[in-house]
């Protein structure tokens, strides 16, 4: 058995080195941190069943990785240690359970010593009171930052915990860090540690760049950011628009080394503020561990509402003479813990490469997985975007890959682990026919995307009736792509407007359809026949014309009937519609077989939209636009007007009515109790301020009347 288990632990120690160098030195991981983190656990477990066979130079003693030979190494005057990591709810309450039991242990050793004789009292020492604080755990590289008399001198990656790679340079072209501290007596040597991150946006921005120059994406934000900081010319790094967040101290020096010893963490963060080092807003104390545990569990809620991305939250003993009493292990504290959020990255088995085609005649290549939980749920397909995207990235049948699945983002594949490659794989070509009709694939100049362009394809039509049905189109429940493929397969609809000739006998006569699911399906059909226009519109799947379109649309003309026969200059000088998607309404309108499918869906009794609302613009329209491109704000209660009919009087002659007063508002309009904010706001702006009579004659004239104050 204990060979089994020293072969084990062997294979475990070289397998974690070897990922330590390819993520703190190469900037280049092959696996995910929750595979990472498994390993980890299993060598620590094993480690702790059998200290017989402990080494000193396991990974479990160490902190971080080797450093690159590319720079300098710095020794940290004090080790820069990690922290260790709680996996759920459970593991963070027993850590609060140690820290208490260290604290109550200690508490007890003092009182033990001050009776005397060596035995505790009867009454033994309450319990120790513990503030807990929580920061962000951000996803980015650790660094520490050196400041001598104020003056920002170095800068160093935590390395092995002991030496790191000196990234001066580099770091002096992070704007966030300044380059001489708020002070002017600061102390002899003040070292801050913190992250360097690189946001969302900017992330993206430097993919957008990357795709412009014909160049491979980078693969998330915390890679990139680890190797913008690790390049050689500082000017590189300078165009990477990294930042940084800072979170602890390291060295103190000097005659005001005292007012940074604080008494806790939190009035640490606040005076590392007042010197102009960024500090992150989201930090929070707490007095209890339920509480601190509900305050991770909604922060792994809402890790996707900040512009930079977290891996979990960091939680602290805030009394900082407590944490000197728990004190440290070889490589983290025992007053700070990890919790980490559940890994929106694992690894596993792709099993195939496979091509769908959607309505639009697109191929897409997904990748068919060995189901693997990730970011909340099981996953087994995952997109691969285009042809560039699976060259690029060179995945390939038989590979383990890393999957990717942050929030509701659709899963997609990040890349390979070349080192599990099997030998004698070879690259995956993309098809040169459709999967669906056999006709031959097209990729056209100058685009990434691949399409089959026959008319008559079955996946093209599938698509677009699943299309046609889905939530953000006429939201036809119960008509999924199953059922779809089922009704056409029986040859009872070729396209939507044949939805609205189904019976039930047809429905109930389909495999496994019972006669409750299809009377469900028929009544969710039933009613999507009253959706409005913006629906419908958007159900069409013309290109180019999405839900925001559509509601402008409809917004200007009312019915469908309208938009068609509406002349692509009108429909451009609709705000928000434009010459792109004006042409590819009216060139989609102008076909034959779509004029013959809209009468299909209007003898289907589906709805063309508000004919009322049409007549009641048309008489709008004949008003005289005396307030075109001009704002009147209205408060108060009128006598001949409710606040809506005064808003769409305004309108109606082409003005606008805001619902608040800006130095741009030509008028307000003031009736019986009115809004004191909006008065006094008008009054100091010097806006004329109307009585109802006055708002009459601008509206009539376009002319404020004489007099108006």
């Amino acid at each position: 058995m204990s060979v089994d288990v020293q072969r084990r632990l062997d294979e475990l120690r070289a397998s974690i080195a070897h990922h330590n160098e390819r993520y703190h030195t190469l900037d280049a991981p092959e696996i995910s941190d929750a595979d990472y983190d498994a390993l980890v656990r299993e060598l620590r477990a094993l480690e702790a069943d059998h200290p017989e066979l402990a080494d000193a130079t396991s990974p479990t003693q160490a902190v971080g990785g080797p450093i690159s030979s590319t720079f300098a190494a710095v020794e940290h005057a004090r080790p820069m240690m990690s922290l260790d990591n709680a996996m759920d709810a459970d593991e963070l309450r027993a850590w609060a359970e140690r820290v208490g039991r260290g604290l109550t242990a200690a508490t007890e050793d003092a009182a033990v010593g001050q009776d005397g004789d060596g035995d505790v009292e009867a009454d033994s020492p309450a319990p120790p009171v513990v503030e807990y604080v929580c920061e962000l755990k951000f996803d980015g590289l650790a660094i520490s930052v050196r400041f001598e008399q104020g003056r920002f001198v170095q800068a160093a990656t935590r390395g092995d915990g002991r030496v790191g790679e000196d990234v001066t340079a580099n770091v002096a072209t992070i704007a966030d860090i300044p380059h001489r501290l708020s002070t002017d007596a600061p102390p002899d040597v003040l070292e801050v540690r913190g992250e360097v991150y690189m946001t969302r946006s900017s992330f993206d921005a430097l993919n957008a760049r990357a795709e412009a120059a014909g160049e491979p994406h980078f693969v998330n934000p915390r890679n990139s950011a680890a190797g913008s900081l690790r390049q050689k010319d500082a000017a590189v790094t300078a165009t990477r628009d990294l930042s940084f967040w800072s979170y602890q101290l390291g060295e103190v020096v000097g005659a005001r080394a005292g007012e940074f010893a604080t008494a806790r963490h939190t009035e640490l963060l606040a005076a590392l503020a007042a010197l102009g080092l960024p500090v992150n807003d989201h930090v929070e104390t707490f007095s209890s561990i339920d509480a601190v545990v509900a305050h991770c569990l909604s922060w792994q809620e809402r890790r996707h509402d900040l512009d930079y991305e977290i891996d979990g939250v960091v939680v602290k003993v805030d009394d900082i003479v407590q944490r000197e009493t728990l004190g440290s292990t070889s490589r983290a504290p025992r007053w700070a813990i990890a919790y980490k959020f559940p890994p929106e990255e694992q690894t596993t088995l792709l099993r195939d490469i496979q091509v769908s085609v959607g309505r639009t005649g697109r191929a897409t290549p997904f990748a068919v997985l060995e189901p693997v939980f990730v970011g909340g749920s099981t996953v087994s397909m995952a997109t691969l975007h285009n042809e560039d995207q699976v060259q690029v990235k060179d995945v390939r049948p038989g590979d383990t890959v890393v999957v990717r699945k942050a929030g509701d983002v659709i899963p997609e594949v990040v890349g390979p682990v070349p080192s599990l490659r099997p030998a004698g794989s070879v690259p995956w070509s993309f098809p040169t026919h459709c999967p669906s009709c056999g006709n031959p694939l097209v990729r056209p100049e100058g685009e990434a995307d691949t399409r089959c362009v026959a008319p008559d394809c079955p996946a093209q039509r599938d698509q677009k009736i699943a299309f046609f049905a889905g939530r953000g189109a006429m939201d036809i429940e119960g008509l999924g792509e199953q059922m779809v493929e089922k009704l056409t397969a029986a040859e009872l609809i070729r396209d939507p407007a044949d939805l609205y000739t189904l019976q039930l006998d047809e429905l109930t006569a389909l495999d496994r359809v019972g006669a409750t699911s299809a009377g469900n399906l028929l009544a969710s059909i039933d009613e999507s026949r009253g959706r409005p226009l913006p629906k419908l519109l958007t159900a069409l799947g013309i290109r180019h014309l999405g839900p925001a379109a559509a509601r402008v649309l409809t917004a200007e003309f009312h019915t469908l009937d309208r938009v068609m026969a509406a002349t692509p200059e009108e429909l451009a000088a609709v705000d928000g519609v434009g010459e792109v998607i004006a042409n590819t309404v009216t060139t989609w309108f102008a076909l034959d077989a779509n004029r013959e499918y809209l009468e299909r869906l209007r003898s289907g009794g589906v709805s063309f939209g508000d004919a009322d609302a049409a007549a009641a613009a048309d008489v709008a329209s004949s008003l005289s636009q005396t307030l075109e491109g001009r704002a009147v704000v209205v408060t108060g209660t009128l006598a001949n007007f409710s606040r809506d009919e005064a808003a769409d009087a305004v309108i109606a002659r082409g003005g606008k009515s805001p619902g608040s007063v800006s130095k741009k508002t030509l008028a307000l309009v003031v009736g019986d109790s009115p809004g004191s904010s909006k008065l006094t706001k008008a009054e100091s702006l010097g806006v004329p301020i109307l009585d109802e009579a006055g708002f009459e004659q601008l509206l009539a004239t376009g002319e404020l009347p004489d007099g108006t104050a």
